[in-house]
């Protein structure tokens, strides 16, 4: 990713740019630790810089929380704020390569565009972890009256399938760049023709971090419009087996295997694993009935005012119950105390938000860089957030 290493140098120059208003928004010191966020924004928004202190150098970068996905803007970012705060750059990878083909930022979607979303085609389908990008970008040549929303939480294939959507033409590709577990509990029943899951991660040490569960299936069947299709690619034996559990449930849906089907397009780990003469096997789940709609009108609002001493005293050990959970992690305290940033993870175990919290100087709180998704597990984190810092 984008960084600056930089000789160390006054904050009282941050802390000038933050006055001017202009390109920073805060500067905010983690207790106890060498490590700060600087609030920075640009034409398109806010996010977050984290700046970690080292004897002879230090680093800045994009936070993960709140970094945009099209690495210019960070770029762009880091540049000018080297030139004006005067930081000595000693190493950088911020130049911009003109040679280079520009995102499709217009086809990059936030997780908040699918609150109310409003498709601009009637028919829509969703890959999950769509890697290279090969299958989604043919399927949407293929099928140019289809959206097809790719969802990816590996930030370079998601940038380069952006590149590929610029390149190529294409106009009927959305990019998110989050958890598609979460993006599924927000879309709309009955709406979607197929969900694609391909050659996920087997996770076979870790099998609660799987993409197909008994939660993502009944999530599935419900935004599958009738007859819309579910399809699991694998070429792990065990996750088909597994899989084929999963599906196996008394849902109202029908299901079929088969293996070593042919697609046209392949991608560069299948047509490695057909050399390795290794079996792929095909899932494909159909829906048969529609869904009642979704009901979710959670609000994720606090009351005001907040004491800040109350967000102090927060509890460091994470608090777990049986469907949800929430952590709260480092804290930052505004350079010019007007307010505060504590990071916080929260919702259900197999995907959970991360996000920040962040509070001003007349006690307002909301959460950076964007609400939790409008789910059950995050609703209930949220209640117990509120309940610790209101009393």
């Amino acid at each position: 990713m984008p960084h600056l290493v930089v000789a160390p140098f006054e904050k009282r120059r941050l802390d000038a740019l933050v006055q001017e208003g202009d390109l920073c928004t805060f500067r905010a010191e983690a207790e106890g630790k060498s490590v700060e966020l600087i609030g920075v924004r640009d034409g398109e928004g806010e996010f977050f810089l984290e700046l970690k202190e080292r004897p002879q150098e230090w680093i800045i970068r994009a936070d993960k929380i709140t970094r945009p996905l099209d690495a210019n803007r960070i770029k762009k970012v880091l540049a000018s704020l080297a030139a004006e705060a005067e930081l000595e750059v000693i190493h950088s990878n911020i130049r911009l390569s003109p040679g280079k083909p520009p995102v499709a930022a217009e086809f990059d979607k936030s997780i908040e565009a699918f609150e109310r979303a409003e498709f601009p085609l009637e028919k829509v389908a969703l890959e999950v972890g769509f890697g290279s990008g090969r299958h989604l970008l043919w399927q949407a040549k293929e099928h140019p009256a289809t959206l097809f929303i790719g969802v990816e939480i590996h930030t370079p294939s998601a940038q380069q399938v952006l590149k590929q959507i610029e390149i190529q033409g294409l106009r009927n590709i959305w990019v998110v760049n989050y958890d598609a577990r979460l993006l599924l509990e927000m879309l709309p029943s009955n709406r979607l023709e197929a969900i694609y899951v391909h050659f996920p991660v087997p996770w076979d040490k870790k099998p609660h971090r799987r993409v197909i569960s008994d939660a993502f299936v009944a999530e599935a069947m419900r935004v599958l419009r009738p007859e819309g299709i579910l399809e699991l690619r694998t070429d792990s034996e065990r996750y088909y087996r597994y899989a084929l559990e999963v599906f196996s449930r008394p849902v109202k849906a029908d299901f079929r295997v088969e293996k070593n089907r042919d697609l046209p397009v392949v991608s560069k780990y299948e047509a490695r694993w057909r050399r390795q003469a290794k079996d792929i096997y095909t899932l494909t789940m159909r829906a048969l009935e529609r869904s009642e709609p979704r009901r979710a009108e959670y609000r994720f609002d606090f009351k005001a005012p907040v004491d800040p001493a109350r967000i102090a005293s927060l509890p460091e050990k994470a608090i777990v119950e049986s469907d949800w959970f929430v952590h709260f992690g480092t804290r930052f305290r505004r350079s010019d105390g007007r307010g505060g940033v504590l990071e916080c993870s929260f919702g259900s175990f197999d995907r959970p938000e991360h996000k920040y919290l962040r509070y001003d100087e007349e006690g307002r709180l909301e959460y950076f860089p964007s609400r939790p998704v409008a789910t059950a597990a995050n609703y209930a984190a949220h209640q117990q957030i509120g309940a610790l810092i209101h009393g």
